[in-house]
């Protein structure tokens, strides 16, 4: 399978790394000293569960460098989505499959409102992963990816995406409702994200501490209420299910908008508790304590505010 990767960073270095590991025909797309140290020295993939691998592979900052592919991993931040499908036009073909490994409930609309519908399939990725140096990812939690259409069909193509991830030893299931799969991801990951960015501090803290744990779990309450207002599935067992994820947390992880917080950078801010705000909004749920921590961390979302 042809497959390119948009963004390689520490989630798609990671999914890149393994199927090119596996022999499938990976092309990364990746910039600067993170480039450079690729094009030199290969990829290295540090993993919890198959160990740690440098491989050759292709890599280019130029879309226009490759041909089209088979299969698109979308993993850049949400919020250069629309720029990254424009500049990769040139590797989309009419049968190109594009998998959503990114963050929240929105990209679906924005790849096809710059794409015809069809290309897209949604995913939700439990895995925390980063890039540790230029050409160096750092895979520090992994649990399973699911991955399906988004009309809920088993089609040739989820078929075999879903055998060469498993080919690829990537813990992989099918979903036959991926828009519940997502919104049960993001109301977890939001969750975390805002109180590791609010706090400044990683999971194993903020779960050892009762006010910022017993926050957490007012923030996935509130997140279930509107993820079921908005049509989603999540399962009555959803709070063990997230008690069982939370407790295999390395206790130094952090969510990685808090790596974007410490860095200065832009954050998913308003692609992640932001998106589950409007949507309350949008159903008249009262959802305090998730609106607050997002007003708290606004002032951020662009970057590190300035006074001038």
């Amino acid at each position: 399978m042809r497959i390119a990767v948009l963004g390689t960073g520490g989630i798609g270095g990671y999914y890149g790394g393994m199927l090119a590991r596996a022999g499938e025909d990976v092309t990364f797309i990746a910039r600067q000293s993170h480039l450079k140290a690729i094009q030199s020295k290969g990829l290295k993939v540090k993993t919890t569960h198959v160990g740690e691998f440098i491989i050759p592979v292709i890599a280019t900052d130029n879309p226009s460098d490759i041909c089209k592919v088979d299969l698109l991993l979308l993993c850049v931040k949400t919020y250069d989505t629309g720029k990254a499908l424009s500049l990769a036009s040139p590797l989309i073909g009419s049968e190109t499959s594009i998998l959503i490994l990114q963050n929240g409930i929105e990209s679906i609309e924005e790849v096809n409102s710059v794409l015809k519908g069809g290309h897209a399939i949604g995913s939700a990725a439990y895995i925390s992963s980063k890039i540790e140096s230029p050409g160096v990812i750092l895979q520090s939690w992994v649990r399973t990816t699911y991955i399906g259409e988004f009309d809920k069909k088993i089609t040739p193509r989820i078929n075999d995406i879903f055998r060469v991830f498993r080919k690829a030893a990537i813990p992989v299931e099918l979903s036959d409702d991926i828009w519940s799969a997502i919104w049960s991801k993001l109301i977890g990951i939001s969750s975390f994200s805002a109180l590791s960015c609010a706090t400044r501090q990683p999971a194993g803290i903020i779960f050892n501490c009762t006010e910022t744990s017993n926050l957490y779990w007012v923030l996935i309450n509130e997140g279930i209420s509107v993820a079921r207002a908005c049509g989603a599935i999540i399962p009555n067992d959803y709070v063990d299910v997230m008690q069982n994820i939370i407790a295999a947390f390395p206790p130094t992880m952090k969510a990685s908008m808090h790596y974007d917080l410490e860095a200065g950078r832009q954050l998913e801010l308003d692609d992640l508790i932001g998106s589950i705000v409007r949507s309350g909004e949008k159903h008249c749920i009262a959802i305090p304590a998730t609106s607050s921590l997002y007003a708290v961390l606004k002032p951020y979302a662009k970057g590190a505010p300035s006074i001038i």
